[in-house]
């Protein structure tokens, strides 16, 4: 009760105080690492946990709602969200590895390793790295899709540092789990566009197709948020890149059996990328992991589920919460 009666006086009394920290249009600065410059941003106050979150296939840190990066700054958390290497306005250091993707679904569809300028690990470390550069040694992750995958790395290769791990529409990567549609494999692997208003269009086809059924898209809307994307950074052959990543990624089960990292595993059953059974398979690994299923949920973060996804996900991380306020939550 306590906790709540806390809430209430910081958030509801102070509702300026709280819009002030929590400012989603702070500035994005770039962070040097080792092989890339990572563009991110820094929502909240440095003095709060940090939550590090890890976005998907071809997302950049704009994809993240802002009303959800505020909504989990107002709990308390520094919110660092990021672009990727290969995507967004990250770059790198130095020129990445000639590859075809092409030349490499093929080996994938014949059962031959995959050849990948760089692996999920390395992204990983991509994270760590930056955490380290913002002087954060123990930090909260929350990884969507392959971001998920990505962020699975990030517990496994530095355990000590992870505080939780919150896994939204993601896999174990296991053999033999249900497979997308080829039409939707095809979407997602269609990056090339011979001029904006044809990448627009397809990117807007694509979120569209991963959206849930239950929802109706306003095409204009979808339009919007492409054109969006595009107008901060285009880089088809980025995402090529990430693609091989992905498919030259073994199955991360044996990772996940031995992973003891406090964690929640969010899905959708009406996720057509990635079906409900991966979300399951993901969980069953993990031990100690809670499973979070909402109902009609798909694969984009579309505007009637926020609130569920919210209300799965802010009192997980405020149980594992290890500052004061924390404690306080778990009274």
């Amino acid at each position: 009760m306590r906790f709540y009666l806390f809430l209430f006086a910081l958030f509801c009394a102070f509702p300026s105080f709280a819009a002030g920290r929590c400012d989603v249009h702070a500035p994005v600065e770039q962070a040097q690492l080792k092989q890339v410059s990572l563009a991110y941003q820094s929502v909240g106050r440095a003095t709060d946990p940090a939550l590090l979150l890890v976005m998907g296939l071809g997302g950049q840190l704009i994809h993240w709602p802002d009303e959800v990066v505020e909504a989990l700054c107002r709990q308390g958390f520094r919110v660092i969200r990021y672009d990727n290497r290969d995507v967004g306005l990250s770059h790198w250091n130095q020129a990445p590895a000639d590859a075809s993707l092409t030349y490499e679904l093929v080996r994938y569809r014949l059962g031959l390793s995959v050849n990948a300028p760089y692996t999920l690990e390395d992204m990983a470390e991509d994270g760590l790295e930056l955490m380290s550069y913002l002087g954060e040694n123990r930090f909260h992750v929350l990884g969507v899709s392959m971001g998920g995958m990505i962020a699975q790395h990030v517990a496994a290769m530095a355990p000590e540092r992870v505080e939780s791990l919150t896994l939204i529409m993601s896999s174990s990567g296991a053999q033999g789990l249900p497979a997308p549609s080829p039409a939707l494999i095809s979407q997602l692997a269609r990056r090339s566009a011979p001029n904006r208003e044809v990448a627009i269009e397809q990117q807007a086809d694509l979120l569209a197709a991963l959206g849930s059924p239950q929802v109706h898209d306003d095409r204009q809307v979808l339009l919007h948020q492409a054109a969006l994307s595009y107008d901060r950074a285009f880089n088809p052959e980025g995402v090529k890149r990430q693609i091989m990543a992905i498919l030259a990624e073994p199955s991360r089960v044996e990772l996940l059996n031995r992973l003891r990292v406090p964690t929640l595993v969010v899905h959708g059953t009406a996720d057509p990328l990635l079906p409900v059974m991966h979300g399951v398979h993901l969980a069953a690994h993990i031990q100690g992991s809670q499973l979070k299923l909402i109902p009609g949920l798909a694969h984009r973060f579309q505007e009637p589920f926020k609130a569920a996804l919210l209300a799965a996900v802010l009192p997980y991380l405020q149980s594992h919460r290890t500052d004061d306020i924390g404690h306080i939550a778990q009274r």
